[in-house]
């Protein structure tokens, strides 16, 4: 292939071209996949890749489970942190003490829209950390350890 068909910055040039697309498409929420910027721009693989790169080095975009890239907009906040960190958050964020009761499955998969199995898993890792007591049917969990301000557990 000869210099002048693909010549250096191709892909930050097509990185401008897909946020102009995305800053004039307030409903724009997905990125269009490798296969359509190959055929579009007429690039290989590997220059799409480091368009999506390009956009997520500046915060304009996301990779989703799948192959897909997200649109991040301005005033996004969703909290990207895993979902163990989140809930054991919920200790400080709700004052919680040790001994306290902690929220249920059930409440804590509404709260952070994940599925109840999702969330048991998350709660396996927090008794294993020793954050929380045990869990079984029909006994609730309590608070065993309450994070301090440097993250570590204070009982």
């Amino acid at each position: 292939m000869s210099q002048q068909a693909s010549p250096r910055g191709t892909f930050l040039k097509i990185a401008e071209a897909v946020q102009g697309q995305i800053e004039s498409d307030p409903s724009m929420t997905e990125l269009p996949s490798a296969a359509d910027l190959m055929r579009d721009h007429g690039v290989s693989r590997g220059v799409a890749l480091r368009v999506f790169g390009v956009l997520q080095k500046n915060g304009i975009a996301e990779p989703v489970p799948g192959g897909r890239w997200r649109v991040v907009r301005e005033g996004q906040h969703e909290d990207r942190r895993p979902l163990v960190d989140r809930i054991a958050a919920v200790i400080t964020d709700d004052g919680l003490e040790v001994g306290a009761e902690f929220p249920s499955a059930s409440a804590l998969s509404a709260r952070f829209d994940v599925s109840r199995p999702t969330v048991s898993k998350a709660l396996d890792k927090l008794e294993a950390a020793g954050w929380l007591s045990e869990g079984r049917q029909g006994k609730v969990r309590t608070v065993r350890a309450v994070p301090s301000r440097e993250g570590h557990a204070q009982q």
